[in-house]
Formats: structure tokens, sequence, C-alpha cells
């Protein structure tokens, strides 16, 4: 086989990672777009620009999440089985505020009544903001630990609360997460629209992208001095399928920073997540589509940083430390990473060619002419 078993389960930890940040960066702006449906736009008119700017893209974009959640299944069995039943009811909440967003595009324009319009207005907002917050609340649960084991027989147990998620540094990640996005489909709006509408995007932008920074800190300093995170302190070579029973975990504080210790070049991830989003708010007056790639890396920065930070930890229990899930033990076959690696390789590059050409299509400017040009599609 052309990879051993260890290097194949580290492609698919960074592929993984790959996804996740795909899915924020695509995704990322249409759940922001919706969260300033409220704020930013003054009248039906402008409310009609956000939605329409979003309104062709927004199902494909979607398809990164559903990617994630695929590669999860198939390539980390065991962290599907415990993230989905752990966090059954949060990802439960997530899915009906998703599925309010078709909802939304479909129904708000069948009816000119005001009411109606502002209705599903609030269900969009809501489909934006409430995955956005459960996204990050679920990441700032797993920097923390969740509380599961196994038995001899490797079944998962999960043994926490639903309440109990929502602890104070988890809502902290969660509150970061809404900022990160909300910043991005700001730069979006900005990059999409022109006149006060776009001025007041700038301006929100900018505000996100501060307080972004400074949460983003926060959150670093809190990790360091008030986090214990895990680190590995033996594994058992064992010959058959991944097992996370064979090895010791202690948790420390600071563990979390320990990798940028070993390999310096990853401080890169945490800059680029602080840099990336400062650059945006210099370049968003004036050049908005790199103000929006710096916003993209912004997000790649973040969550880069999240990975790294717990590499080769994948889900760490709190409950027992030594049954978390690493790279090293929690994955598939051998066989079918490699099958999955050269499904990857294959589709993949059509699946970027294919969405670089959409939005070479789809750009410019979203105004009230171009709703007017496209009435008969229009939302």
């Amino acid at each position: 086989m052309l990879f051993d078993y260890e290097t194949l389960r580290v492609i698919w930890w960074a592929l993984l990672g790959v996804l996740l940040i795909g899915f924020a960066i695509m995704d990322g702006f249409d759940l922001g777009v919706a969260m300033w449906l409220p704020c930013l736009a003054r009248t039906d008119s402008e409310r009609r620009i956000l939605i329409n700017s979003i309104g062709p893209t927004w199902e494909g974009n979607q398809v990164w999440f559903i990617l994630g959640g695929g590669a999860i299944f198939a390539a980390w069995p065991s962290l599907y089985a415990l993230s989905f039943s752990g966090f059954y009811l949060a990802m439960f909440v997530v899915l009906l505020a998703l599925i309010l967003r078709p909802v939304g595009f479909k129904y708000r324009s069948k009816l000119p009544n005001p009411m109606w319009r502002s209705f599903w207005d609030g269900a969009l907002f809501i489909g934006g903001f409430v995955p956005s917050l459960i996204f990050g609340v679920a990441i700032g649960n797993v920097i923390q630990g969740v509380p599961f084991h196994f038995d001899e027989f490797l079944r998962p147990f999960y043994t926490g609360t639903f309440l109990a998620l929502l602890n104070p540094f988890a809502v902290l990640s969660g509150l970061l997460s809404v900022l990160m996005l909300a910043m991005h489909g700001a730069f979006f709006i900005n990059l999409k629209t022109e006149g006060p509408l776009q001025a007041r995007a700038i301006k929100a932008a900018r505000i996100t992208g501060f307080l972004l920074i400074t949460l983003f800190i926060i959150a670093g300093a809190w990790s360091l001095q008030l986090i214990k995170g895990y680190q590995l302190t033996s594994i058992l070579a064992h010959d058959g399928p991944s097992n996370p029973l064979h090895k010791s975990v202690m948790q420390t504080s600071g563990a979390w920073f320990n990798n940028y210790q070993i390999l310096p070049a990853t401080m890169l991830l945490p800059l680029m997540g602080i840099l990336g989003a400062f650059f945006a708010t210099l370049f968003a007056k004036r050049q908005a589509l790199i103000a929006f790639i710096m916003s993209a890396l912004s997000i790649a920065g973040i969550i880069g940083t999240v990975g790294v930070s717990m590499f080769p930890f994948i889900l760490p229990s709190s409950s027992n430390p030594a049954h978390s899930l690493l790279v090293w033990d929690s994955s598939s076959s051998q066989l079918t990473l490699f099958i999955m690696l050269i499904a990857t390789v294959l589709f993949l590059p059509i699946v970027l060619t294919y969405t670089a050409w959409v939005y070479r299509v789809l750009r410019g400017k979203v105004t009230p002419g171009t709703l007017k040009e496209n009435q008969d599609v229009a939302y």
C-alpha cells in the first residue's frame, strides 16, 4: 500500500480539518449574512438584497457540512458515535435551526405582507445564529474534555448532561464562533452590495473583527491558565484494529500549548487568526475581495489553532483520560482510509473546480436593479 497506517491516519486528521475549515468558510458567510439580516437591512429591498446575495449558493455551501459529517462517520467511527450521541440534543437543535433556512428562503417571498416577511426574516436569523453558537459551544467542550468511557467490549458511554455543556468556557467559545462567522458574513455583504448597506456592513465587520481578536486572545489565555489540557504519557503497541484502551493519559495545565514548543512554526496559525481579522478590517473599505480573503484566512487560523493544539487528541475524555480518542487509536481500518483517500484525490478537485466556476459566474454586486432583472428567480 502506498501509505502506512500511521501516515494515513495523520492524512485523514488533516483532511478532516480541511473539511471543517471549508464548511466554516463557505457556509460560514451564509450563516453570518443571515445573522445580520435584522440588523443591517433597513428596508424590504435591502433585506432581499442580503437574502439574494447568498440565495444561489447556500445549498451548495452546506454540502461541506455533509462532507465533514460523512468523513467523521467513515474515517473516525468512534468519534462519530460519541460526539453525535453525547451532543445529541445540541445537534438536534442545530438541525432544527438549519431546517429553517430552506423554508425561510422559499416562503419569505410568497406574500408581500410585512409581518409575514418579518417572521421569516427571524427564522433565517435563528438558522444562522443558533448553529454558529452551538458549534462553538461544542468545540469549547471538546477542548475541556467530554465525560465518556468505554467498557471492556469497547461500547462507549457518555455520562454528561445537556446543561453541563453550557459552562463558561464553552459559552465563550460559542460567542467566539458567532463573532467569527458574523464577521465573515459582514465582509461578504461588503463584497456583494453597495451604497448605505455596504457602509453599514463595513462598520459591522470592523466591530466584530476587533471583538473577535479580543475574545480569541482571552480564550487562549483562559486555556493556558485555567484549563487542564491532556498529555499522552504512554501508548502500548498492539496488532489489530484501533483500540483506545491501550494508553495512559494525564491532565495538566498548559498541555494544549506543548505542540507549539515542539514545533514553533505552528504559532503561525493563531497569528493568522489574529492578523487575518486585523488586516480584513484594514482592507474592508477599498479592497472588499482582499478583506473577504483575509477573513477566510482568519477562520482557517482559528480552527487550525484548535486542531494543532489538541493533536494527537481528537476527543479527550474528562471522566477517564486514558479512554480519550487519539489520531492513532480511533480511526477506521487502513484499507478504508486508503480507499477514501483515493476517492478524495479524484473528486475533491472536481468539487473545487466546479465551486470556483459557480462563484465566477455569480460574481458582481446584488442591487435592486439585478433583483428586478431576475424577478422570476430571485427570492
